[in-house]
């Protein structure tokens, strides 16, 4: 009798987790627009009255955040991401490297990993690309980009580079980021405006990446980096 009991009320708590997760998903396409509880429910394919207290619930626990009847993601599922690591000391390892990139180059910079066959942002500094092609923390890249196959594709020695081949005016140059096991961990990529040299920013880029894997097998923030002129 036990049994029976427990496992309907298993199957509820999935049920309600799955829907939670379903509207935070949504709530995520949607980016910086809040989004109201009708389009939410249809979206994830549930009543609107339970969307409506799914997102009550969320909103006590600080997951998602309500002004005006519409509601967008909450500061503490922020926070809880920031604590979601690909790999150990990863992100601490790129943030000197990565800045000193950007400062250099003025190219946009992502720090790249792969999950569910995409290239996932994880680390980015905004650069004079930024009017043309936004970069953010969480935005997923095709594994057809620059950064996608300095990701997957075979061991490479060198950059790989993205003349315009997959949006108009905009150029990028990628390296891998290998741990001391010789395992590819990420990818550094930089993007620029169409028309610049990328010789130069690939350099950098590999310096960076360089300096990114050193850091890590050193568990320390800012290894050594001396990046080309800016390109």
């Amino acid at each position: 009798m036990g049994t029976s009991h427990a496992e309907p009320a298993a199957r509820r708590g999935r049920g309600v987790l799955e829907g939670a997760f379903a509207l935070l998903e949504a709530l995520r396409r949607h980016g910086d627009d809040p989004a109201g509880v009708t389009e939410l429910a249809q979206a994830c394919g549930v009543p609107k009255g339970t969307a409506h207290r799914l997102l009550d619930q969320l909103v006590a626990v600080g997951a998602v955040e309500r002004r005006d009847r519409r509601y967008r993601v909450g500061s503490q599922l922020y926070r809880l991401g920031l604590a979601w690591e690909p790999h150990p000391g990863l992100r601490a390892a790129a943030r000197l490297p990565l800045h000193r990139l950007r400062a250099v180059t003025g190219a946009s910079v992502l720090l790249v990993v792969m999950r569910e066959d995409q290239a996932l942002t994880v680390a980015s500094v905004p650069g004079d690309l930024e009017p043309v092609l936004p970069v953010r923390d969480g935005v997923a890249f095709r594994l057809d980009t620059a950064a996608g196959r300095a990701l997957c594709g075979p061991r490479r020695t060198g950059p790989v580079f993205d003349r315009e081949d997959i949006m108009p005016g905009v150029c990028c140059t990628a390296v891998p980021v290998r741990s001391s096991e010789g395992r590819t961990v990420a990818a550094v990529a930089g993007m620029v405006r169409a028309g610049q040299r990328l010789e130069p920013l690939a350099e950098a880029v590999a310096a960076a990446g360089a300096a990114l894997a050193r850091g890590l097998d050193r568990d320390l923030c800012g290894a050594p980096f001396r990046p080309t002129e800016r390109a």
